[in-house]
């Protein structure tokens, strides 16, 4: 691959896969720039929370859709890592709570959500050299993406790494209401009508459930150089 040629890097996938986590190491592997599409959804969802756009008996897109052209949404980098930013505040933490977790497929599955967020992601892109993870990133966002790969792994075994995470931190959570949640995400995000989750047709499939970080990384970015190979000839 030419040297100023800079690859496009799309991974989707279910939630709770270690997208983001191997997103950022492939961007630093490849000493690209690293975008999380799903931080962004999550921003959103947390300002909806944050403005009482939900409702008891749901989401009120019209309350949301009032107030999109408010939402500002960027990147920053400390020496915590990759910190999201929403209207200047940084919202890393809060925006990976349950109740965030719980809401944030009533938020993506709104047409003019997904609009708004996909040409920001895409003028983020515009020179290549990125990788970007999310639901819709090889067959919505990126169609056109020099590598894609589509990222599953059971759901119990999902459930387990995000409960392993949250107590980490500190966050008192119940496996059960966790694996309930990963369940619920999939069932929400396959069957949304609005950009449901689904493998590209030329996506690379790793299922992740019994591969260490390390062994992952490995193998995809064994399965990515080898692409570029085949670019240079």
């Amino acid at each position: 691959m030419a040297a100023e040629q800079k690859f496009v890097i799309a991974i989707d996938g279910h939630s709770s896969c270690g997208k983001s986590t191997l997103a950022k190491a492939l961007a630093k592997h490849f000493s690209y720039v690293y975008i999380d599409s799903g931080a962004m959804y999550r921003a959103v969802t947390l300002f909806a929370i944050q403005n009482n756009c939900f409702r008891p008996e749901g989401l009120s897109e019209e309350c949301l859709l009032r107030a999109l052209d408010e939402i500002d949404i960027s990147f920053d980098k400390n020496k915590s890592g990759i910190q999201t930013i929403l209207n200047g505040n940084n919202v890393e933490d809060e925006i990976r709570q349950i109740e965030v977790s719980s809401k944030v497929s009533f938020v993506s599955k709104v047409r003019e959500v997904r609009q708004k967020l996909v040409s920001l992601q895409r003028k983020m892109s515009k020179d290549g050299g990125i990788v970007m993870d999310g639901r819709d990133i090889g067959t919505v966002v990126f169609p056109q993406a020099d590598f894609k790969l589509f990222m599953t792994a059971k759901p119990d075994v999902r459930a387990q790494r995000r409960f392993d995470e949250m107590i980490e931190k500190g966050v008192k959570v119940n496996y059960e209401e966790i694996l309930q949640n990963v369940k619920d995400r999939d069932f929400l995000d396959e069957n949304r009508e609005e950009s449901p989750l689904c493998k590209a047709e030329d996506a690379i499939v790793l299922d992740n459930s019994y591969l260490s970080r390390q062994e992952q990384l490995d193998w995809v970015i064994n399965q990515i150089e080898k692409r570029m190979l085949g670019h240079e000839n």
